[in-house]
């Protein structure tokens, strides 16, 4: 079995480009025992431009 943890982040809605690093989120949340599971940027702007981006982080729970 796994956990879930959801990062949001906005998006520059003129330049399309992330607010945060996300490579510095993913680094830090590995070293924490996360693992990158997905990456999404849901379409919510006019013209299908992404507002956010999701990383879905995972983590084998211990049984």
């Amino acid at each position: 079995m796994y956990d879930y943890k959801f990062v949001e982040i906005s998006v520059g809605s003129f330049t399309g480009i992330p607010k945060e690093d996300y490579q510095e989120i993913i680094h830090t949340h590995a070293k924490e025992g996360w693992r990158l599971h997905q990456i999404l940027t849901p379409p919510f702007a006019a013209g299908g431009q992404a507002l956010t981006m999701e990383i879905i982080f995972e983590k084998k729970l211990m049984e």
